[in-house]
């Protein structure tokens, strides 16, 4: 069995799934930030910076990056918050937490860092203004059951915005970039892992992702609305975003840009 059937093999089943996708990034907590950077060549940065964009961010907004790895958006936010404000980061491998915790304070300073799985949030009805989620949409076991659990947690009128790979629109752009996937991410894994398997996960977890267009109409039978998504590096990657309702309207609409 090659090495892209043996990881499909793996996360196939949700349950096995959750527990390769924690003991995967358990391993590899300590040079991801480096590895995003390299695979990216530093743009997951300005991505991530468009994404708190989006957020309009206000300083008494209380804010919970989900899936927050080494948290990024989850000290990003806090910069843009006063002293009212609140900003909580979620992740279920306690590795990535451990080095998240590590950034502080010179990344800024946290209101918390809590154990937690997408599907079954610790937290209130209506607790968040925001929630951020950077690469973690494709993890989750359960899509459409996170996406309702993340809406039951945000306010009414509240945004969830979540930067991921994407689907690019074109048949002959996603082959070449699924075939660039395969090839960068055994290059990649071995180079700062000696791990091939680190970031192969990536493609194959992206066959079975929606993409863009998927995640907003899961979004919208979730009971969100004001639901689209940014395109950004040709589709390749994007940004989606939708509101907890205050009103009876139902809407969507997509944005797109190429940077």
């Amino acid at each position: 069995m090659g090495l892209n059937e043996r990881i499909r093999s793996q996360i196939a089943d949700p349950q096995d799934r959750r527990g390769y996708v924690r003991s995967l990034f358990g391993r590899i907590a300590r040079r991801y930030d480096l590895t995003n950077d390299v695979m990216s060549v530093g743009l997951h940065r300005r991505w991530k910076r468009s994404l708190l964009e989006l957020a309009d961010l206000q300083p008494h907004h209380r804010v919970l990056d989900l899936a927050a790895g080494t948290g990024d958006l989850a000290y990003g936010a806090s910069r843009h918050l006063g002293p009212e404000g609140l900003v909580v980061a979620a992740d279920l491998t306690p590795q990535m937490m451990r080095v998240g915790r590590e950034r502080e304070p010179a990344s800024g300073t946290l209101s918390g860092w809590i154990s937690a799985d997408a599907i079954q949030l610790p937290f209130p009805d209506n607790a968040f203004d925001r929630v951020l989620i950077g690469y973690g949409l494709r993890n989750f076991v359960d899509l459409a059951g996170c996406l309702a659990e993340i809406r039951r947690c945000l306010r009414p009128g509240g945004r969830l915005l979540a930067l991921d790979f994407g689907h690019p629109p074109s048949t002959t752009l996603r082959k070449t970039y699924f075939g660039y996937l395969n090839l960068s991410t055994r290059a990649v894994g071995w180079m700062l892992h000696r791990d091939r398997e680190a970031y192969v996960y990536i493609p194959e977890s992206l066959r079975r992702f929606p993409g863009q267009d998927g995640v907003m109409q899961l979004m919208l039978e979730s009971g969100y609305v004001s639901c689209g998504y940014v395109d950004l590096f040709f589709g390749t990657m994007a940004i989606n975003f939708g509101d907890k309702r205050k009103g009876p309207t139902r809407s969507s609409r997509r944005a797109t840009t190429s940077t």
